[in-house]
């Protein structure tokens, strides 16, 4: 691709998150990973509660994506796969075949959003597996190549059972939604009544053709130059206890290079390991994924740096000192081995490191002895 229509195809991009920001205040976080996403051709879990404009962001983007079919689905335990895939023509099935109609089903469209994923039962979850991971759809003997730019799921719970551990893994990047700061409900209720009585037009848009010669370059990004640091920070992460797996680490490495694309670089630099921030698993390790990320580039931000590697949310003081007492507990326990004593060391260094992020004096005080108290319990034992 020439450069020309590389700047014009990303310029086109931004212009649509930029839009849909306008329309979602408070979102940007959101509405940035999921531009990542697109053009890493990777999918993108919500996890959030009712109301936190989860579908409504996902139908956004798939309205700036010209000429490219959404497909939306509530699943249930009860959902078939016909509902999702198409039901079998019944005229080649009374000769003999087995080929689904897919018209206006998922198998068509470029932007996919399932809600309430975890809901997916054993009938659907073997295709959908597929389909998440290989862009491909088996049913019978029929193969579809699926168009999919990028999948979407959404739950307000994180799965319990182990079947659906699986389902979740497809899910490259993890984006919590909550509500709106407070402060931003005045511009959060203007921008929703415009939104409401249609005043919003001339919406930006982007062909498939356009994503896909990004995703296409995407993959040409180099990513010698932060190998080593990317390593490193594996290997941190994997001794706090967070999985990553081998295949997962390589795939992320599609993340780092999008977030150079959307710089309109073709070289990642430090900064762009912000998108590692987002590949928790369970709630408690947002914070110690952002104190891990953060250390390690906040002297690295530099003008070329994409904006969300600027962003340094500050933590919830309560979840802060739930996890330290959470380690306290876990370190009175004389069955630990040398491993597990390093993991808890390697925690509590980086949620103290999170502590200077806290804004209230008397919170930041507070927690900070406790921590110290946990480090000389620590050194007594050692």
């Amino acid at each position: 691709m020439k450069l020309k229509q590389m700047n014009t195809n990303i310029e086109q991009l931004k212009a649509v998150l930029t839009h849909i920001k306008s329309t979602f205040v408070g979102k940007d976080d959101v509405i940035d990973l999921l531009g990542i996403s697109l053009i890493a051709k990777e999918n993108t879990f919500l996890l959030g509660p009712p109301g936190t404009a989860k579908s409504a962001i996902v139908k956004a983007l798939s309205n700036g994506v010209e000429n490219g079919k959404n497909f939306e689905y509530l699943l249930t335990r009860f959902t078939e796969p016909n509902e999702l895939f198409g039901p079998f023509d019944i005229k080649k099935l009374r000769e003999g075949e087995l080929v689904t109609n897919i018209e206006g089903m998922m198998p068509e469209a470029s932007v996919v959003f399932l809600d309430e994923i975890f809901n997916a039962n054993s009938a659907i979850l073997n295709s959908l597996l597929m389909a998440l991971n290989e862009k491909v759809l088996r049913r019978g003997k029929q193969v579809l190549k699926l168009p999919a730019l990028m999948f979407v799921g959404a739950s307000n719970i994180l799965p319990e059972d182990e079947a659906l551990s699986a389902l979740f893994d497809r899910f490259l990047i993890r984006v919590k939604c909550d509500y709106v700061n407070p402060d931003l409900l005045n511009q959060v209720l203007l921008a929703g009544w415009n939104l409401e009585k249609g005043a919003v037009k001339d919406i930006p848009k982007i062909t498939p053709d356009e994503v896909i010669e990004l995703q296409v370059l995407t993959k040409k990004v180099n990513l010698s130059s932060i190998l080593n640091a990317y390593v490193n920070i594996i290997h941190t992460i994997r001794n706090t206890g967070i999985n990553v797996s081998d295949r997962r680490a390589v795939k992320l490495q599609n993340l780092i290079a999008a977030s150079a694309v959307m710089c309109n670089r073709n070289e990642a630099i430090l900064s762009d390991l912000w998108v590692l921030k987002y590949i928790w698993e369970t709630e408690e390790q947002i914070e110690i994924l952002e104190g891990i990320i953060n250390n390690s580039i906040e002297n690295e931000i530099t003008e070329n740096s994409h904006p969300q590697a600027l962003y340094n949310k500050a933590p919830n003081p309560e979840e802060v000192i739930k996890e330290v007492t959470i380690l306290k507990e876990e370190w009175t326990n004389e069955s630990l081995s040398f491993e597990e004593q390093n993991i808890i060391k390697d925690k509590l260094r980086f949620i103290q490191s999170r502590t200077d992020w806290i804004s209230d004096p008397e919170q930041k005080k507070y927690i900070n002895s406790e921590i110290d108290a946990l480090w000389q319990s620590i050194l007594q034992t050692l």
